[in-house]
C-alpha cells in the first residue's frame, strides 16, 4: 500500500501557490485511475479543477480539498525550504503540510485501501480538487458545484480536509460554518481647510456616531450551533497627507461573521438602516463571501465521532468556529458536510508543519469513515 507520509512529501515538493496547481492533480489522477475512477479536470480561467468519481448509484461520498497554498512569505525565516519536505523530531515541514495536503495523501491513501478491501463497496466515491480556495474562490470548487448541478449530479456525504482540529487531530470536526459579508463603506462629506469648520462637513465626525451604533448592536443572541453574530471593522483611511485638510471623504471596510439566525439581506437591510438614521451620504459595496451552513446530527456526523473514537480513543467535539472554506459551497446542494483534518496551529505560518504520525491516524481516520458509510 501506498505511504501517506511520502505521498505528503510528493505533494508538497509542486509549488502549488494559489491558483498554480503545479501538477498536483495530475499526482492525483494518476492514482485515481487504477482504482477506477473517471478523471474529470474542469478548467475555469485561472483554476484547475478534478472532479474525479467511481462509481454511478447513490449515496455519493465525497472528498474535498484544494492543492493551491498561500505564499511561503520571507523564505530565509524558514528552518528548511518550503517546498523541499523535510521530517524533524516527529513533525513533517513544508508549505501546505497542514493546510492541505496532508489531508488529500490521507485521503487518497484511505481511499486506495477501502477500494482494495471492499471491490463491491456501496454507492459511489468522488473526489472535488481546486486549486483557488486559498486565492478569490471564484472559478474553483462554486464552478465545480455550479457543473454538477447543472447535470443533477447530486453529493450526499462530504468531508473537506480543511484542518479543523486544535490540539490532536480528530479532536474538532467542523459541522458547519458562520456566514461572511464584507461592507466597503464610502461616507462623503467637504473637504476644506481645517481653520475654516463652517465651510467643511469632516466625513470623520459625520461617521463616528453611526460606527458607535454599529458596533455597539446586538445583531443576534446566536443559537445552539452558532455564537452569537460579530461586526468587526477591519480598515479606516481617510485624510490627504496634509495635518490642515478635512478630508472629503472616510472609507471603511467591516465584516460580519453570521449565524443562522441571520440573512445577508437581513444584515444589509439593518446597516443601511442605522447609516439612514445618522443622514449621511454614502455608497456601499457589498461583498458576500458566503452563507453559514450547519450539517446536524445524521449518518455523516454519527460515521465520522465513530471513527475518531475507534481510532484516536476519546469523543470528538462539533464546532462552527473559524473562517470559511469551501463546505460552503457545497452544503447549499443538500449535501451533508463536515470539516476534519490535521492540527491548525501552523497553518500559512512559517515553518508550517503537522504531527507525522497524526497523518498516519488521520489516513485510519478517513478509512474507517468509508467503512462505516459504504462498506
Amino acid at each position: 500500500m501506498r505511504d501517506v507520509i511520502e505521498l505528503t512529501k510528493d505533494l508538497i515538493s509542486k509549488a502549488s501557490v494559489t491558483p498554480e496547481d503545479a501538477g498536483c492533480q495530475l499526482l492525483m489522477q494518476d492514482i485515481l485511475a487504477p482504482l477506477g475512477f473517471n478523471n474529470e479536470t474542469m478548467v475555469f480561467e485561472d483554476t484547475t479543477n478534478l472532479w474525479a468519481r467511481k462509481g454511478d448509484t447513490k449515496p455519493v461520498f465525497c472528498f474535498a480539498g484544494h492543492t493551491d497554498v498561500v505564499p511561503t512569505g520571507p523564505v530565509e525565516k524558514w528552518q528548511f525550504d518550503p517546498f523541499i519536505p523535510t521530517e524533524k523530531d516527529g513533525f513533517l515541514f513544508g508549505r501546505g503540510t497542514a493546510d492541505m495536503k496532508s489531508s488529500l495523501a490521507a485521503m487518497l491513501c484511505a481511499t486506495e485501501r477501502f477500494v482494495k478491501d471492499y471491490p463491491d463497496h456501496k454507492g459511489s466515491i468522488a473526489f472535488l480538487v481546486t486549486s483557488d480556495e486559498e486565492g478569490p474562490f471564484i472559478n474553483g470548487t462554486t464552478r465545480v458545484i455550479d457543473t454538477l448541478e447543472a447535470r443533477n449530479e447530486k453529493i450526499d456525504y462530504c468531508i473537506v480536509g480543511e484542518p479543523s482540529s486544535t490540539k490532536t487531530t480528530g479532536d474538532i470536526i467542523k459541522n458547519g460554518r458562520r456566514g461572511s459579508i464584507t461592507g466597503e463603506l464610502t461616507v462623503k462629506g467637504v473637504q476644506g481647510h481645517v481653520a475654516y469648520p463652517h465651510l467643511v462637513k469632516n466625513p470623520i465626525h459625520l461617521f463616528a456616531p453611526a460606527l458607535a451604533e454599529l458596533s455597539g448592536t446586538v445583531w443576534d443572541e446566536g443559537n445552539a450551533f452558532f455564537p452569537p453574530t460579530s461586526f468587526q471593522v477591519s480598515n479606516i483611511n481617510a485624510g490627504t497627507g496634509a495635518t490642515n485638510v478635512v478630508p472629503g471623504e472616510i472609507h471603511v471596510n467591516f465584516n460580519f461573521r453570521f449565524s443562522t439566525e441571520l440573512t445577508a439581506e437581513e444584515i444589509k437591510s439593518r446597516v443601511t438602516a442605522i447609516l439612514d438614521k445618522h443622514g449621511l451620504d454614502y455608497s456601499i459595496n457589498w461583498i458576500l463571501s458566503g452563507n453559514p451552513f450547519i450539517t446536524e446530527a445524521g449518518s455523516l456526523v454519527d460515521a465520522c465521532k465513530a471513527s475518531i473514537s475507534q481510532i484516536m480513543g476519546f469523543e470528538t467535539e462539533l464546532s462552527t468556529a473559524g473562517g470559511t472554506s469551501d463546505g460552503r459551497f457545497i452544503a447549499p446542494t443538500g449535501a451533508q458536510v463536515i470539516e476534519l483534518g490535521p492540527e491548525n496551529g501552523t497553518i500559512h505560518k512559517v515553518d508550517e508543519c503537522v504531527n507525522i504520525a497524526n497523518v498516519k491516524a488521520l489516513e485510519k481516520i478517513y478509512y474507517q469513515v468509508l467503512v462505516n458509510l459504504l462498506a
